[in-house]
This record gives structure tokens, sequence and C-alpha cells, in this order.
């Protein structure tokens, strides 16, 4: 990466904070046009994040997959397979480009992340199975296996990081299942020691929603549609994620964690995802500027790291010194009959069951090329 240049630019401050920017999209028209290449060059992008609606907005443009189609089609390959030859052509092209990154970071970043099939979220062994063949499939190492931090998926994290298989948890909205989630990845490492893995090898990001609990919360404060409801607006994602990172540091300072850290452990660390605005109201970089702590990923759709290179305003750590504001506001959301663990509960079902419309769309997005193109060779 240059990055050279001594202007100090919004995101070479919040890089400089100890924010790893990544981008929250890829595609096959992303990686050959050399725009990918640029936004590491120029953006200070350091890891991309796909999931099953990045990828159903990619494939489903057709730009740059004919080829590949056709011979997929040629082939007589089933649908799922060809989706999944399709998705992880583009996380291993993605990977190489990255590759740089990650050696320069000892692993720590150039990371791209692929999700198991969204339809397994509530199987535990078909989700193991399915991270294997992920891992297997892309070969590189700087891929990342997003699992989901549903219940069943909990025991599938422990699982695939004791296999020494770097993972990204994603889907989190709630704070005690994000402790879950930080648990299960410390039982992965103690097995991944005692089957005599390398520790160092393995990395992890728990990746916590943000602008999802506004756009719910939000809603329900118009409801109650009182002075004091509409004071608290806005203010619910940010609290909920500063309070996650306050559990990071508690759980990361433990005697179990830096036990494992002795040993050669690398830390889990939190990701902001879902960081554009969903309300037109908000500045479109308020959950960039307002998440910055050293340790944290921030991935971001296009337009929120345009923005943010714009005209992003980052004034140091907007996390730790917010604990008790936080504290402060999701009781006030509470005292007005708003349930915080009804809202995060209907966030994860409605998250998975996203995913699984945009990969069920995917599917029938290319079943259909798939026999347009059979249709053309015969």
């Amino acid at each position: 990466m240059s990055n050279a240049d001594s202007t100090v630019t919004p995101l070479k401050s919040l890089a400089g904070e100890g924010v790893s920017i990544w981008l929250d999209d890829l595609s096959r028209k992303r990686i050959e046009s050399g725009n990918l290449a640029e936004l590491i060059e120029n953006s200070h992008v350091v890891g991309v994040t796909t999931n099953p609606s990045i990828f159903q907005a990619a494939i489903g443009s057709g730009e740059g997959y004919e080829e590949q189609l056709a011979d997929l089609a040629t082939r007589g390959v089933t649908v799922d397979e060809a989706v999944r030859m399709m998705t992880t052509a583009d996380v291993r092209a993605a990977a190489d480009i990255l590759r740089p990154v990650y050696d320069a970071t000892q692993g720590r970043d150039g990371r791209v992340s692929i999700e198991v099939d969204p339809r397994l979220a509530h199987d535990t062994d078909a989700t193991v199975a399915e991270a294997k063949q992920l891992s297997w499939l892309v070969d590189r190492p700087n891929v990342m296996i997003k699992i989901p931090a549903t219940k069943a998926g909990l025991p599938a994290i422990t699982e695939v990081i004791g296999l020494g298989i770097s993972v990204n948890v994603t889907l989190i909205f709630s704070l005690e299942r994000y402790r879950a989630v930080m648990d299960a990845y410390l039982a992965g490492l103690e097995k991944a020691q005692a089957a005599g893995i390398d520790l160092a090898g393995i990395h992890s990001v728990a990746s916590f929603f943000v602008s999802r609990v506004d756009a719910e919360i939000d809603k329900r404060l118009d409801q109650v549609g009182t002075d004091e409801a509409k004071s608290l607006k806005g203010r619910a994602a940010l609290a909920n994620a500063r309070l996650a990172y306050e559990a990071y540091e508690e759980v990361f300072a433990s005697e179990r964690a830096t036990k494992l850290e002795a040993a050669g452990a690398n830390k889990q660390r939190p990701l902001w995802a879902s960081t554009g605005v969903k309300d037109p109201a908000y500045k479109d970089t308020l959950y960039v500027d307002e998440l910055v702590a050293p340790g944290t990923v921030n991935t971001m759709p296009e337009g929120t790291l345009k923005a943010t290179a714009d005209h992003g305003e980052i004034t140091g750590d907007t996390v730790t010194g917010g604990y008790e504001q936080a504290r402060a506001d999701l009781k006030a959301v509470d005292a007005l009959g708003i349930s915080y663990d009804e809202v995060v509960q209907q966030l994860e079902d409605e998250g998975v069951a996203k995913f699984d419309v945009a990969w069920n769309d995917l599917l029938g997005t290319v079943a259909n090329r798939l026999a347009g193109k059979e249709a053309q060779a015969k």
C-alpha cells in the first residue's frame, strides 16, 4: 500500500486510530477492472466482506460471469455447485489481491470473508461441514468463513476455530449473544491448542450489526410519539455497539483470554457491520465517526466509504468514554416499553431470513442463466 502522501484524510485518520477499513462489497467487475486494487492503494481498504445479498447483486447483474456460466452449463453442474464455483472464484481472486496486506499485517488484515449457505443457519453439523468445504475450495490463508451467531452457530464457531480455520461471526445484534460468541471463540482456541494447532495463525472478527438496531428501535420510538421518545432516536445502535466494545475489553482482559494470548492467540476483534445509515435524516458517516476505537474493524459499503473519505469527522476514540451514557440511553428506551430482547431477536430472525431470500434469489438467477446457456449450446 502506498498511501505515502503526508495529507491527512479522514480515512487515513481512521486507520491511524486503529480501525481497519474493510469494503462490504465484491463483484467480478470490481476485481477485473482494478477497482479493488485501487481502493486498497488509495482508500486504506485492508479487507473485504461478502454476504448472500452482495453476491446476488453481483451475479444477478451478469457482468464478468458470462464465460464461467457458459462453461458450467456445458458441464451440466447443479445450480448449487455453480453458485459455489462462482462465489469462491471471486473470493479467491480478491484474496490474492489482498495477499500483500495479509503478509504485511501478519494475517490481521488482508482478509476476504465468505458466508456459509444461509439455509444452514440453524444446523450446527451442516454449518461445520460447509465451513470446512469453503475453506478447502477457496484455498487461501487469508479467507475467513462467515458463520451466523445463531444458537446453532455458536457450537459451529467453536468447532471450526478448533480446526484452525479463521472465522467471521456474523449477524450479532445482542450483547448477551455477543458474549456467547466470544466464549465460543475462546473455547475454539482451547480446542485448537489441545490439538497442537498454532494459535497465531487463527484470526476472528465478530460482526456486530449497527444501523438495523436504530431502524427498528426508531420505528418503535415514533410509535410512542412523545418528545422524550423522539429525543432518543438515533442513539440505541451506537449505545449497543459501545457496550459491545466494553464487553470485548472485559472478556479479552480475563485470565482465560490472556492465557491463550500468551500462547500466541489473537483477540477476536469487534467488526462494525451494517454501517450505512438507513435514515436519510442522519449524517451518512454517523456509524463511522461515532464508532472509532482501537482494534476494531469497520466494514463499509462503497457509498459510506466515499462519504467518509469526503466528509468523515474522525476525532479520536468515540467509544470508550461513552459507556455510562450508552447504558442510560438503552435504559431510557426500555423505560418506554420497548423491549431490547424482543428487538434483537427480531433482528436476528430477519437477518437470517433476508440472507435466505437473497440466496434463493441467487440460485434462481443462476438457474435461469444456466438454462439459457444450455439452450444456446444446443
